[in-house]
C-alpha cells in the first residue's frame, strides 16, 4: 500500500460522497453544503490509493492560535492501517505550536485520538446544536 498526501483542493465531488456514505456520515445527505464546506476550510488534506481517494481530514482555524478539527473519514477497508494516522501527523505538522487544536471524538475514535496524543479538555461537557445522524 502506498498512500500519497495531497492538499489539492481540486477534489472530485462523487469520490467525497463516496467516502462519507461508506462511513454513514450524515453529512453525505447534503452533498453541495459538505462540498462547499470541505473546500472552504482553512485546510484540506486527503489521502489516495493511486486514483482512489481513501481518506480526507480538514481543518477551521483562525490561522494562528486556535484551530479544530470537524471531519476525518478513512474508507472502511482502509481504516487500522495507518491512513487516518498520516492525515493527522499531516494536519498537526500545519498546526504546531498553535495554543488549541481542538476536535469531537465519539464511539471508536475516541481511542484513535487518545494515541494521537488528544485527551479530554478538563472537565468540559460536549455541547452541540446538530442536525445530523451520528456524524
Amino acid at each position: 500500500m502506498n498512500i500519497q498526501l495531497s492538499v489539492n483542493r481540486d477534489l472530485n465531488a462523487n469520490d467525497i460522497l463516496q467516502l462519507y456514505q461508506a462511513n454513514k456520515w450524515s453529512a453525505a445527505n447534503k452533498p453541495e453544503l459538505l462540498i462547499k464546506a470541505l473546500l472552504n476550510s482553512h485546510s484540506l488534506v486527503t489521502a489516495w490509493d493511486g486514483t482512489t481517494l481513501v481518506g480526507l481530514g480538514n481543518a477551521i482555524s483562525d490561522g494562528y492560535l486556535v484551530v479544530y478539527y470537524p471531519h476525518l473519514l478513512v474508507l472502511p477497508s482502509y481504516q487500522g492501517k495507518g491512513v487516518g494516522r498520516l492525515i493527522m501527523d499531516k494536519m498537526q505538522e500545519m498546526y504546531k505550536g498553535f495554543h488549541m487544536q481542538m476536535l469531537t471524538a465519539d464511539g471508536n475514535a475516541i481511542d484513535f485520538y487518545k494515541k494521537n496524543g488528544f485527551e479530554r479538555a478538563g472537565q468540559t461537557e460536549p455541547m452541540w446544536i446538530y442536525s445530523g445522524g451520528d456524524h
